[in-house]
This record gives C-alpha cells, sequence and structure tokens, in this order.
C-alpha cells in the first residue's frame, strides 16, 4: 500500500517584531512550517531536531540578506519566494548559479506604484507640496501651475510596475515613452522603448523621469551626474524602484544647482533615510519611507500570492512569477 507524501518543510523568515504572514494556518495545512527570524535561520533550513532540511524559504522579512550567511546550511533548499517585487537582496553569486527556483510578488504592487507616481506628477505641477508649505506661512500667494496633459513622461524600467505606470499616466494625458534594456516603436504601453544604457541621450525630453527598474548590474548607479546634467531645469525626477538607481551625490549637487527643479523620492541608498542627510533639509525634494506600493491590505495579498504559489508547489504544477535569476526579474514584455 503506497503512502502519502510528507508535506514539504517550509521556513519563514520573518524580521524580528514582526509576525508571520496571517495565512499561517492555511499554509500549515499545506507544509511542515518553521517560523524563524536571522539568527535562527540557518538551523531551521538544515532541519535540526530531527526535522529534513527545508525544501522552500519564504522571504516574508523581504528586503533581508539572510540567506547568503546561512546558504552552507540549505542543503535541501529547491525554492525561495520573495514576498517583494525586488530580488537583489537575495540574488548572490550562489544563489543566482544554483537549482534552486525563485518567484517573487510580481503584480502585488503594480498599480499602487503606478497610483503613487501619477500622485507625484500631479503634486509637482500643480505646486501642493508648495502651497502646504505657504499654509503653514500663513501665506496668500498665487502662482500659475503647469497643464500636466501634453507634459512628458520617460520611464525607466519595461516591467509589470513600469508598464502600469506607463498606462495611468497616459490617461492622465500625458505623452509617454520607456527606456528599457531592448529599444523597440509601437510598443503597446510605452509607444516608444528607448536604449536605457543611452539614458543620458534621452532624459532632456522628460518632464518627468521616472526611475521604476530593478536593480542590476546594468540600472545601479544608471541616474548619474550624467543624466542629471541632460534633464530639463523645470524636470522632475521620480524614483520608485531602488536607491540605488540614483548617484545621490550627483543629485543633491543637480538639486542645489537647479537641474532637475525637483525629485521625488520613495527609495534611498541607506534605509531609513539617516536623520543628517541633506534631503531632508531640501525644499525640492519630496521624501517618503519606501511605502509607495503599501496600500491597505498589502500585506494579506502578499500572503494569498505565496499560498497559491505553494498549493502550485505541492500539486506539481507550474509556479507563477517565476525570477530569470541572470536578468533579476521576472520576464514579461
Amino acid at each position: 500500500m503506497s503512502t502519502a507524501p510528507e508535506p514539504p518543510r517550509v521556513v519563514v523568515l520573518t524580521a524580528e517584531g514582526t509576525p508571520p504572514p496571517a495565512n499561517e494556518a492555511a499554509l500549515r495545512r499545506l507544509a511542515d512550517v518553521t517560523v524563524v527570524t536571522r539568527a535562527g535561520l540557518a538551523a531551521a533550513l538544515a532541519g535540526s531536531g530531527g526535522r529534513r532540511p527545508a525544501e522552500v524559504l519564504l522571504l516574508w522579512d523581504f528586503f533581508s540578506d539572510a540567506l547568503a550567511g546561512a546558504w552552507d546550511a540549505a542543503t535541501g533548499l529547491r525554492w525561495v519566494h520573495v514576498a517583494a517585487a525586488g530580488v537583489d537582496a537575495v540574488l548572490f553569486p550562489a544563489l543566482r548559479s544554483s537549482d534552486v527556483r525563485l518567484t517573487n510578488a510580481h503584480g502585488v504592487f503594480d498599480r499602487p506604484v503606478a497610483e503613487f507616481v501619477l500622485a507625484a506628477v500631479l503634486a509637482q505641477d500643480k505646486q501642493l507640496h508648495r502651497s502646504k508649505a505657504l499654509q503653514r506661512e500663513r501665506r496668500w500667494v498665487h502662482r500659475e501651475l503647469r497643464r500636466t496633459r501634453g507634459s512628458t513622461a520617460l520611464v525607466v524600467g519595461t516591467g509589470g510596475i513600469g508598464r502600469e505606470t506607463a498606462r495611468l499616466l497616459r490617461a492622465a494625458g500625458l505623452d509617454v515613452r520607456g527606456a528599457g534594456r531592448t529599444p523597440r516603436a509601437e510598443d503597446p504601453d510605452f509607444g516608444t522603448v528607448v536604449p536605457a544604457a543611452e539614458l543620458a541621450e534621452h532624459a532632456g525630453w522628460a518632464d518627468h523621469l521616472v526611475l521604476a527598474a530593478p536593480l542590476t548590474e546594468q540600472t545601479r548607479g544608471l541616474a548619474d551626474a550624467r543624466v542629471l546634467a541632460a534633464m530639463s531645469p523645470h524636470a522632475h525626477l521620480v524614483n520608485v524602484g531602488r536607491g540605488q538607481l540614483v548617484d545621490e551625490d550627483a543629485l543633491r549637487e543637480a538639486l542645489v544647482a537647479g537641474r532637475p527643479a525637483a525629485a521625488t523620492l520613495d527609495v534611498f541608498d541607506t534605509e531609513p533615510l539617516p536623520s543628517t542627510h541633506p534631503f531632508w533639509a531640501m525644499d525640492n525634494v519630496h521624501v517618503s519611507a519606501h511605502m509607495c506600493g503599501d496600500v491597505e491590505g498589502w500585506r494579506d495579498e502578499l500572503a494569498a500570492q505565496f499560498e497559491d504559489n505553494l498549493r502550485r508547489w505541492t500539486a506539481g504544477e507550474p509556479l507563477h512569477h517565476e525570477v530569470d535569476k541572470e536578468a533579476g526579474y521576472v520576464r514579461s514584455c
């Protein structure tokens, strides 16, 4: 008589003080689940205490780089899921070259981030930040505002987030282009896609330069002094990708010099942004705490996405949202 296969061993890595996914009970019905923080990761992956080595790792602490330090203990690991869109923190060389499969939260953040970008564009064009500052000073200062319809936006990153951003900006009347690895004409969302490697040659066209690319070796430091110098004096930089896409020192100098005019930054090289960082005190920099995609209910959506993929894993079905580990993102269009 055949016996039922053992359920997969799943390790869930959480940050100190952060609860596990709200659907933990449902996950436990599908798998043998161990919830740990960074200190216990290696032992949990190795299967200490008579348990089998773990097959699956859920990085609920999605910015953690703990797996690299515990890699030697991950002898049974076959699948890693990162509960975030970016996977740069986990793509160390040993994982990249291994047979371990990697998935991410592809799609969860597309619309929320796009809405944030549209809000940033409108806030800049309509001087909402300036109006709030004047309100605090109880000053009535009439100004003329920029018309958003007909303005231009260059969206760097042609994945799900970039595409949803392009669609929403176009719906608001902006003329949108994309910048990606592969240039093309007649793209359904961007119209024209220019080479991201030639960003400095195209940045001057944009009223709003939006960074929504994953962090890879090709995109690190992409918005450098040369790109910033090419931007229009009235232009606006929006970064919703990763802080390391921008040369922050060059950006500070460029903003002081007045080219570009302003920056809306949700991500930074060091997070939290140090209290001594000059960005805090700059009137033309608008800081938010890496939250552009974190709308109400986002954790529940992330948990449900992993649960669906875990069901697929246990049933032997193809996983959704598998990352191309060489490229560093889920390939779409």
